[in-house]
């Protein structure tokens, strides 16, 4: 069952990962594999204080596990390349189920490099004696399956609290503040690495050690001391963690294939149309209609809003919680608007996705593409442009620089524009599959590697900034030149790179999709 279900998940990453996406996946692998090594390394210098080396172990082995609990919130969700629902009708028992995809989940760029970085725990232990290496692959080989499982379970359980309409919208507020989590832990470890380093707090070092992912090192630590009680005592902890997780992970895929999701979407009443409020506003004709399709689709589809409302909480209070923790040393308030803007693109680069093969219809009505386009653009416009605008004319006041006004009021049409234009443009470019929601989790992200999905957002923040150069550029001649106007200028310019942006990026999305389209369709109906 085991081998059936590794071989499964490596067979559909191999027809699904080509071109330009395994491209992207061997970027991003690359560099999670530079942070495993680094890891390893800092792990296994001798730093000449044993005490001191196992705190500084223990903190960085909770930061790779707190990353995978926030790492996929971060790029898009987690990873179902295998989705219970397709075992659903065949006599496999929930706990052999779980084991098989415990066994499946750690197949990957991910696990790999969680497991280069645990590996710091082997040089430790050669360092320590044999006994000690021993006792260190033990323990790497149980933190990484509590890391894993760990993630698995927390995803499975806000899926399972997440499957109705109610607690979807719960659950959108929910993954904003677990994003806003990595603040005060960043803070913390701040505040806390001198004194992690000079052993100036033994609470918080214990606290370090407490943690399962601290038992691993204090197990390595403790063979080298031949105290066998502290080798067993975590290795047998790390243990019976992983063993009590794989039934509670099991239960959670048990009522995932047996539970009905309830609708997502509004009812809709007598097949009326509701010609009030934003629809009136739409213009007549086919790119209307996309846009009325769009705001109906953005307002009833979970997974929709946990990319729009989450990034945008967390991009208007991050530089609230930034200033306020620097003291007033890096005033971020007044840019709160445009980085939420770019927060909310960076998460929506995959409409297409989201649709799945209701791109057919588009592909079979003759001249449909370009309507298709320039609608979700419109649609994308009439969603994000009242906060950006809002931000932008209140939060430089807020903050008490209105010489800042200039540069907010110059930048925000540019990445208004410029997102337009790179939702998509990726969307085209590099769109990926999303599971169906009959299994009611908005935080499923399909077969989609998170390293993959990091690439895809560092080509669109590229593409944001292209977007926003001009007004960069022309108010930095303002400032060196102690000429005002021409500050106040890049206002203009700002909505002339943003039209433009916006106008090229979605006649490139359009002539990707007239030339692609069959290729597109055929990626998605993977899902």
């Amino acid at each position: 069952m085991v081998g059936v279900l590794i071989r499964m998940k490596l067979r559909m990453l191999r027809n699904s990962v080509r071109g330009r996406r395994a491209a992207a996946v061997l970027v991003g692998g690359l560099f999670a594999l530079i942070a495993g090594v680094g890891t390893a390394l800092v792990c296994g210098l001798d730093v000449g204080d044993p005490e001191v080396s196992v705190d500084l172990t223990a903190a960085l082995l909770a930061v790779w596990t707190l990353g995978w609990l926030f790492g996929p919130l971060v790029t898009g969700g987690s990873d179902e390349t295998l989705q219970p629902e397709h075992f659903r009708l065949l006599p496999i028992g929930s706990t052999a189920l779980a084991r098989g995809f415990l066994a499946a989940a750690l197949v990957g760029v991910a696990p790999l490099a969680t497991a280069v970085a645990l590996c710091g725990l082997v040089v430790q232990g050669l360092r320590l004696g044999p006994v000690a290496a021993v006792v260190a692959v033990l323990a790497v080989l149980l933190q990484l399956a509590f890391a894993v499982l760990l993630s698995r379970v927390v995803f499975a359980g806000l899926g399972a609290v997440l499957r109705s309409r109610r607690g979807r919208d719960v659950g959108v507020v929910l993954a904003a503040l677990v994003g806003l989590a990595f603040v005060p832990v960043r803070l913390a470890f701040e505040t806390l690495g001198p004194v992690l380093l000079h052993r100036e707090s033994p609470v918080f070092s214990a606290v370090l050690r407490a943690l399962p992912s601290g038992w691993g090192v204090v197990a390595v630590h403790a063979a080298g001391r031949s105290d066998w009680l502290l080798v067993a005592a975590p290795l047998a902890g790390l243990a019976v963690l992983v063993v009590l997780l794989v039934p509670a992970w099991a239960g959670l895929l048990r009522a995932r294939m047996t539970r009905v999701a309830s609708a997502g979407g509004a009812a809709v009443r007598g097949g009326r149309t509701d010609r009030s409020g934003r629809r009136s506003l739409l213009p007549a004709g086919p790119v209307g209609a996309v846009a009325a399709k769009e705001l109906r689709t953005w307002r009833r589809d979970a997974r929709r809003r946990v990319t729009l409302v989450s990034p945008l909480l967390i991009g208007l209070a991050l530089p609230v919680i930034t200033t306020v923790s620097s003291r007033g040393a890096v005033d971020a308030i007044a840019f709160g608007g445009l980085f939420a803007l770019g927060l909310c693109c960076l998460q929506a680069g995959n409409l297409f996705g989201f649709d799945g093969t209701a791109l057919w219809q588009t592909l079979v009505t003759p001249g449909a593409e370009r309507a298709d386009v320039r609608g979700r653009q419109l649609a994308w416009l009439i969603l994000v442009s009242p906060v950006a605008i809002a931000a932008a004319l209140v939060l430089p006041a807020v903050s008490g620089d209105p010489g800042v006004y200039p540069w907010v009021l110059g930048l925000t049409p540019a990445v208004l524009g410029g997102s337009a234009g790179v939702v998509l443009l990726l969307s085209t470019y590099a769109a990926y599959p999303v599971p169906s929601q009959r299994n009611g989790n908005p935080f499923a992200a399909g077969n989609n590697p998170g390293c993959a999905a990091a690439l895809r957002q560092l080509v669109m923040s590229l593409l944001l900034l292209v977007a926003a150069g001009p007004v960069v550029l022309i108010d930095l001649v303002g400032v060196l030149t102690d000429l005002p106007v021409l500050t106040w200028l890049g206002v203009l310019v700002g909505v002339a790179s943003g039209v433009v942006a916006a106008r090229w990026w979605g006649d490139l999305a359009h002539h990707r999709l007239v030339a692609r389209g069959p290729e597109l369709l055929a990626v998605l109906r993977t899902a």
